[in-house]
């Protein structure tokens, strides 16, 4: 069934002809990992190393679990170099299984061999004796192609396909992943539709990806030019070409470039410091493929944390979120760090540890929480991040007695530090970042007292342009949800002003959102504070421990907090308005509307578009945390 002729010797052009029928095509969404095919080199009987055969089975079961993370990844230990590459367009698990079944193929038939490389249809497995990283080979691995010519009736690639084919060539060097699908029509014959993607392993910049690519296209002419479909592959990147849809049409968790220029860097997982914008980590030699970066970042090996954490005893348990349980560690050294465990339960998994590792790496802001390092071993996910002694605000600020110690100096500076990194987040950064669950719980408190923002895991990357995105997953803490967000799943930077809205008013009356109890009858914070500005009672909402401290600037926090919790998106502040009306004394504040959800009594809520409160739920399996934690 397969013609494989070998005409010179590794590197080598390897034309492959594949009888194989495009409609029958197991669905690529179920499928196990499909084998294509591998080339090994370098057989050496005499093995100048001894220990080469255990050292590398040892780096290639190492690569699976990182697919938590990372689409690409490559690592070397004792002079063995390994890397794999997933489709840009899959999600974790079915790259996980891909590397998976991969490394085990790529032992099985290269064992004895120095050199190697093996294609999946979801996955490439590569691994050397020489340092291969960054240096592109752009000769042509092996061809694919359906036997079956194209008719009267199917479009041979045309001016049409062509011109999908080339715009692929152009596009995939420049986007994120290095990958590029598209789908066309073909010009021989409108009833067809066409599909192509182009994709170059992460190691490599973008000019060699074009150069690749372009290298690869020049195959088509003696191989493909009348076939139904075809692969060409070669081990940096790879092109392929159908009439069935085979790639996934909306890659998850992609981050758009930040301006027109190539907006990625490798993330350098190296003992040896790096020049900035790299990433060093302390185990191996370990790269990963990332947008933009910043500050340092460690790879912790199990044992440390273990160590660190006595075994993740109840006596280091600091609390417990969405994510799993945290505990207190410290290091050898002394230093003292805080350990988030993916919970085997975790309605969140391995997708949103992967997305706070990608969004908070690339950050660095004295009010944001500074992630050390991470750990993946075994089933064990861990992160690890700077220790907050005075853990969270909701611990000081909804307790009877530590609420004390928060006097008006305190709050104005905790309320002024999420100002900072929410504006550093949405204008500042290289990255404009939505944060979608800004809460009290999520806001940490150093020992001085220092607000930082914290739990990224839900966090949206927006590109340099975009203003808005919708989702269909709403995730989040009820409460602190804007109404557009909660009931249609649109955000944008309002989103996290109305939850700063929510937390400013929580900060000045010392009182959860959802629960106001000073009166006889409970009610919610939002419209008990709305109730009384409008009465010209304010000061009625405010903590009792803050009475005696300065008026005026009491009432303005109210103020803006009322202005951020208005319904209409465009009439809440952006975040660096709210720094000009915090710092200025003169500034005349806009009179704020009423809330979103405004309860004129006990039984009706008022509600955006008339919805009443019997018609408004919440998918709980959706949620990160229903209640503020």
């Amino acid at each position: 069934m397969f013609n494989i002729q070998d005409t010179r010797v590794f590197p080598l052009l390897i034309l492959i002809s594949i009888s194989i029928s495009i409609f029958s095509l197991i669905s690529f969404i179920n499928a196990q990992p499909n084998y294509d095919y591998h080339l090994c080199q370098g057989q050496d009987g005499d093995s100048a190393n001894a220990n080469f055969e255990t050292d590398l089975s040892s780096l290639l079961d190492s690569l699976s679990p990182k697919t938590a993370l990372y689409k690409f990844y490559n690592d070397s230990f004792n002079q063995i170099y390994s890397l794999y590459q997933c489709r840009g367009d899959i999600n974790a698990t079915t790259c996980y299984d891909c590397v998976k079944a991969a490394a085990q193929e790529i032992q099985e038939q290269c064992w004895f061999n120095k050199t190697a490389i093996i294609w999946f249809d979801d996955c490439m497995v590569r691994y050397s004796n020489k340092d291969f990283f960054g240096i592109p080979e752009t000769y042509t691995g092996y061809l694919m192609w359906n036997n079956n010519n194209s008719t009267e009736s199917s479009p041979r690639l045309d001016v049409g396909a062509l011109a999908l084919i080339y715009e692929l060539v152009e596009k995939a060097p420049n986007s994120e992943m290095m990958l590029a699908t598209k789908e066309g029509v073909a010009m021989d014959n409108s009833s067809w539709n066409i599909y192509g993607l182009a994709q170059c392993t992460g190691d490599i910049n973008n000019v060699s990806c074009k150069d690749c690519l372009v290298k690869v296209l020049k195959n088509i002419e003696q191989c493909c030019r009348e076939r139904l479909g075809w692969r060409i592959m070669s081990p940096s990147c790879h092109l392929r070409y159908e009439q069935t849809l085979f790639y996934h049409q909306s890659p998850a968790n992609q981050p758009m470039p930040t301006s027109g220029e190539k907006s990625r860097e490798d993330i350098l997982f190296k003992d040896l410091k790096l020049p900035t914008g790299k990433t060093k980590f302390r185990e191996g030699n370990m790269q990963a493929r990332g947008e933009e970066d910043s500050g340092e970042m460690y790879y912790f090996n199990l044992t440390t944390i273990l160590t660190a954490t006595n075994n993740f005893s109840e006596a280091n348990k600091l609390g417990q979120g969405g994510f799993g349980p945290v505990y207190k560690g410290t290091l050898p050294n002394g230093k003292e760090i805080a350990v988030k465990r993916l919970s085997a339960k975790s309605g969140q998994g391995i997708e949103e540890f992967r997305n706070e590792v990608m969004v908070i790496v690339k950050l660095q802001h004295k009010n944001l929480v500074r992630l050390l390092g991470c750990c993946i071993e075994g089933d064990e996910k861990l992160l690890v991040y700077e220790y907050m002694a005075n853990t969270s605000l909701d611990a000081f600020l909804f307790d009877p007695t530590k609420t004390k110690q928060l006097d008006w100096a305190k709050r104005a500076a905790i309320i002024g530090g999420i100002v900072r990194g929410l504006l550093y987040l949405h204008e500042d950064s290289r990255l404009k970042i939505i944060h979608r669950d800004l809460k009290a719980s999520n806001v940490l408190l150093d020992d001085e007292m220092n607000p930082k923002i914290s739990d990224f895991g839900t966090a949206r990357i927006f590109g340099s342009n975009q203003i808005e995105a919708s989702t269909n997953r709403i995730v989040g803490t009820f409460g602190y949800m804007a109404p557009e967000y909660a009931m249609h799943g649109h955000f944008s930077v309002k989103t996290d002003v109305y939850s700063f809205g929510v937390l400013v008013l929580e900060i000045m009356t010392g009182q959860r959102n959802n629960r106001f109890g000073r009166r006889e009858n409970v009610e919610d914070l939002l419209s008990y504070a709305w109730k009384n500005w409008k009465e010209g009672t304010a000061t009625n909402i405010v903590d009792p421990t803050l009475r005696d401290d300065t008026t005026s600037e009491i009432m303005k926090c109210i103020h803006i907090g009322l202005l951020c919790v208005q319904e209409k998106e465009v009439d809440r502040p952006t975040m660096a308005s709210i720094v000009l009306m915090l710092n200025g004394h003169s500034l005349s504040l806009p009179v704020p509307s009423h809330p979103a959800f405004f309860i004129h009594n006990s039984s009706q809520l008022d509600m955006p578009l008339g919805t009443r409160l019997d018609q408004f739920s919440v998918d709980e399996a959706t949620i990160t945390d229903l209640h503020p934690r």
